[in-house]
């Protein structure tokens, strides 16, 4: 493809984001962008010299002649508009988590093989130096077979938007599990190479959220507290945890540990905020060693990067539909085990 891909973003929130990432790349160019608040479009579109502004995707679909679209709206709509963009022939990158359960998303899988188009899910927490550099340790070996790992996401205090649709399950189908968790659980079974799951234990809990809530005349009606056990097909089983609301003493605590045969690794991030260190553990000759990873000196370029390559390439993107779909799958299978309160079969 001579010219650049023509690029358009749905969801201005997390979407100005999308915006920026697509402008950077010579490739690619953003000729629209649709939010149902009018006021968002007009400042992000002015913002970023955006011809095309819409309040309806439809009519974003219909009249602008786009290659590509990205979708960062509420949960609710992931599919619905994931699909219709996928009948209208154009590529798709979708905000994390894919769908609101499962079924949406085998739905959105099956749109994207009849249409011969991409679709990627955006999880972005694969994208920094950090996380390759730990991609590249895993790779040659140096943990030999992981068996177990814990991946963690708590927030002291953090609901996003109190009262608005994150906290509303019709719209957002969940609380930091499938807001934070989603993240956290994609970037351990990237680095443990997609184990399959088959079974999971989980619980959730809502005390802080709905006494906020009561206080205050807001909705809240999903968790602020998850935490699960998932059990693979290779024996290995893997902690998560997320909350947006927890007694604990940093604002931020994120930390993904994986431990095999040969080694360990651990990222967290550093000072409670959005950088991350790594480590190395290994045993040699009866000696224990701790090896500090520095981010090397290769920028790792965003998500959005790897999404409009693999168009001008023309092959599969990094973050796979069918990686969405497993994500997808764990997570509704640790909400039903909290229902149901025993331990529950991962579906396939």
């Amino acid at each position: 493809m001579d010219r650049k891909l023509r690029m358009g973003v749905i969801g201005l929130g997390v979407g100005r984001g999308h915006v920026k990432n697509f402008r950077d790349h010579p490739g690619a160019e953003v000729v629209a962008v649709c939010d149902t608040n009018e006021s968002r479009v007009q400042a992000v579109a002015g913002e970023f010299g955006v011809a095309g502004r819409y309040t309806d995707a439809q009519q974003m679909f219909d009249r602008e002649k786009l290659d590509a679209v990205s979708i960062a709206t509420p949960n609710k709509f992931h599919a619905p508009l994931a699909i219709n963009a996928l009948n209208h022939g154009l590529h798709v990158l979708c905000e994390k988590p894919m769908a609101m359960n499962t079924a949406e998303a085998l739905a959105m899988k099956a749109a994207a093989e009849k249409a011969g188009k991409n679709l990627m899910i955006n999880f972005s927490y694969r994208y920094n130096e950090m996380s390759q550099s730990l991609k590249h340790q895993v790779k040659t070996g140096v943990l030999g077979d992981i068996y177990y790992g814990r991946s963690v996401w708590h927030r002291r205090r953090g609901i996003p938007g109190f009262g608005g649709w994150f906290c509303d399950k019709e719209l957002a189908g969940g609380g930091p599990l499938i807001d934070l968790c989603v993240h956290r659980l994609d970037l351990a079974l990237w680095l443990m190479d997609f184990p399959t799951p088959v079974a999971v234990s989980g619980a959730t809990f809502n005390r802080l959220g709905t006494e906020r809530a009561a206080r205050e005349g807001k909705t809240f009606t999903v968790e602020d507290l998850a935490v699960g056990l998932v059990r693979f097909a290779n024996g290995a089983v893997l902690v998560v945890e997320a909350s947006w609301a927890l007694n604990i003493g940093e604002p931020e605590h994120m930390v993904t540990t994986l431990c095999g045969t040969r080694g360990g690794l651990v990222q967290k991030n550093t000072d409670g905020g959005y950088s991350f260190a790594g480590e190395i553990y290994t045993e040699e000759d009866g000696f224990m060693y701790t090896r500090k990873l520095d981010k090397g000196s290769r920028p790792v370029p965003p998500s959005h990067h790897e999404f409009v390559n693999s168009i001008l390439e023309k092959r599969q993107p990094d973050a796979t539909a069918d990686q969405g779909i497993m994500v997808m799958r764990i997570l509704d299978a640790l909400y039903g085990s909290a229902a149901q309160k025993k331990e529950v079969t991962v579906t396939r």
